[in-house]
């Protein structure tokens, strides 16, 4: 047991030497103590007063008194007297929110306020910035308690603990039962459970559920899984590891060249007779390979490519003999997995356990990296990310790995794009087009969109428009919702840069739909496309005559929030400030200071509250 365990999730305590310490007096002690707790970095103790205590008549000795209360609490060790306000907790302190974030799902599981809201029933109507950066806290912690539930039912289910992993994944529905990969998630394990009926009426009951709320179908992923297992054999295994390597390859060769379902077949199959010659690295590489064709190649598939990874970490965690490098492989695609959906956090924690086992894999090191920048990126750390990116970039050019090579440079000169540095922005792009052309046509159409809203940001419309519809028919006939929604977006863009404003809001509606159609699509590229509409409304005062402009803005701050994309969230707050809600553009300025990006600070320096722009 620690010494000190810090709950913040549902009412808030504290236990020292294993009793509960008693509560300071009043609530804004155990705000000041979240708010130290989430935000990374020091904050001043003006900063503090002002976000806390601004209502009282001495708002710095109001802080020095809460100070006091939390150093009674938590000991003064844990508190240092320090101008900067700051926690020192020792390293065995549990404290719950980090648990849910940055822990192991088994120690997790065991929280009390595992699935409650961060301090439950506390609200603090004269601190209006501070309720709303709690509230966006709330959602990001509600989101990671979701993404924890899921990486457990997974495991669950790869280990054989079916009837466990429905329990869990039940409580994902529960959560949120508008989530396809929750449905998905659930009938499988029904499924592999061994209760088909239930399977069937979760399966019947999403369906009529989403028919109802969204007006849309449920993908085919919900009803393939009641029937699919992992391994699907057609005879009984005879020739052992000859035969395994020989479906292995072929499979991998179908996959390669387009043919899916025979590569798929033949991957199910490689499974089964690897499984039959009882060679433990052999069965890792079987199920690292179908959990990569399902991931990358079965469109909102992601379910059941993950369950094979995650049997491909159990066989090599029972055996000596698998290779590293498979185990890497599978924890590296699992992240890939957690980054599309915008579950940064536990992407990272793969990445974490994926990084040793690559140790004398430098290919599988720049796989490891590209993901690792990429997620950086999304949550707004983009010097890390830059920095992760370009050593990607050096690790697949040292191995000769073009498509590599390409993915990185693509994702490095997002990231200064978005940061307003658009020259390092037309080298990484300008190369990774041009390699992407040379071997990768599946991939072209993301640099080319790129490089196409590059083209606009320097005043280029016409050639920004030519771009872009070549990525969007290239993306429509590789029926790609990610190429889709980026190039869709661009050609809206492109309309509002013409003066087309109607146009515009046309085709962004369209893009959003089309990238949000799989359950396993790139999640980043709708937050982008949602600010893209947010900001062309915004910027032709739209909200008044435009409805749709204030659903826009709360699926916008909804999807942010959740996955911890801190400037989609700083945006969406200032989308909000335009509306009159200053407490709102508080919280941006202060997201946007944690940030960094020099673009996203000249856009809110001039900005006030209730003016569009």
């Amino acid at each position: 047991m620690p010494f000190l365990s810090i709950h913040l999730l549902g009412p808030p305590r504290v236990e020292r030497g294993g009793g509960t310490v008693t509560p300071p007096r009043g609530r804004k002690a155990w705000a000041l103590l979240t708010y130290l707790l989430c935000r990374p970095g020091p904050s001043t103790r003006a900063h503090l007063a002002s976000l806390l205590f601004e209502d009282a008549e001495d708002p710095l000795a109001a802080l020095r008194w809460n100070l006091s209360e939390l150093r009674r609490l938590l000991g003064d060790a844990a508190m240092p007297r320090v101008e900067a306000p700051l926690l020192a907790l020792p390293p065995d302190a549990c404290v719950d929110i980090e648990t849910v974030t940055r822990g192991a799902w088994p120690q997790a599981l065991q929280l009390p306020g595992l699935g409650r809201d961060l301090l439950e029933g506390m609200f603090f109507p004269n601190c209006p910035a501070f309720e709303v950066w709690l509230a966006t806290e709330r959602r990001r912690l509600r989101a990671a308690t979701d993404a924890l539930l899921h990486e457990a039912a997974q495991e669950r289910l790869a280990a054989g603990a079916a009837s466990e992993a429905a329990d869990i994944a039940s409580r994902l529905v529960q959560s949120n039962p508008l989530d396809e990969d929750f449905q998905v998630l659930l009938v499988r394990c029904l499924a592999v459970a061994g209760d088909g009926i239930a399977a069937a009426r979760q399966a019947a009951a999403c369906r009529e559920l989403f028919r109802r709320e969204l007006g849309i179908t449920p993908g085919p992923a919900l009803d393939e899984a009641i029937h699919t297992a992992t391994a699907r054999p057609i005879a009984q295994p005879a020739t052992g590891r000859a035969a395994a390597l020989a479906q292995l390859e072929a499979g991998e060769a179908a996959v390669g060249a387009g043919a899916l379902d025979a590569g798929l077949h033949c991957l199910r199959r490689a499974i089964v007779e690897s499984d039959a010659s009882h060679d433990p690295d052999l069965r890792t590489r079987a199920r690292v390979a179908l959990g990569s064709a399902l991931v990358h190649a079965a469109r909102g598939r992601d379910e059941e490519g993950a369950e094979a990874l995650h049997e491909a970490l159990a066989v090599y965690q029972e055996a000596t003999s698998v290779r590293p490098a498979l185990a890497a492989a599978a924890c590296r695609e699992l992240a890939y997995v957690e980054f599309l959906r915008g579950r940064y956090e536990r992407a990272l924690l793969w990445l974490r356990r994926a990084a040793p086992l690559a140790a004398d894999d430098p290919a599988e090191q720049a796989r490891i990296a590209t993901v690792q920048g990429a997620a950086l990126s999304d949550t707004g750390h983009y010097p890390d990310a830059i920095a992760v990116l370009d050593q990607a970039c050096t690790l697949a050019e040292g191995v000769g790995d073009t498509r590599q090579l390409a993915y990185a440079l693509s994702m490095s000169g997002r990231a200064s794009l978005l940061t307003g540095e658009l020259d390092k922005a037309a080298s990484a792009l300008q190369r990774s087009l041009q390699l992407a052309q040379r071997a990768w046509t599946a991939f072209l159409p993301w640099p080319q969109s790129l490089c196409a809203e590059l083209d606009l940001l320097r005043g280029d419309v016409a050639g920004a428009a030519e771009r872009f519809e070549q990525a969007w028919a290239l993306g429509c006939h590789l029926g790609d919702p990610c190429w889709e929604g980026i190039s869709g977006r661009g050609l809206g863009l492109v309309a509002f840069a013409r003066g087309d404003t109607s146009q515009a809001i046309t085709l962004l509606v369209d893009a959003l739909r089309r990238c949000a159609r799989l359950p396993d699509a790139y999640l980043w590229g709708q937050g982008y496309t949602l600010d893209a509409l947010c900001s062309v409304a915004m910027a032709q005062n739209l909200p008044h005559h435009l409805p749709q402009t204030t659903t826009w803005l709360a699926e916008l701050r909804a999807l942010a929030e959740g996955a911890g994309m801190r400037e989609f969230t700083a945006r969406a707050l200032a989308h909000q400030a335009r509306l009159g809600d200053e407490a709102s553009l508080t919280v941006a300025r202060l997201l946007a200071s944690d940030i960094g990006n020099p673009r996203l600070d000249r856009e809110l320096e001039g900005l006030q509250p209730g003016v569009f722009s």
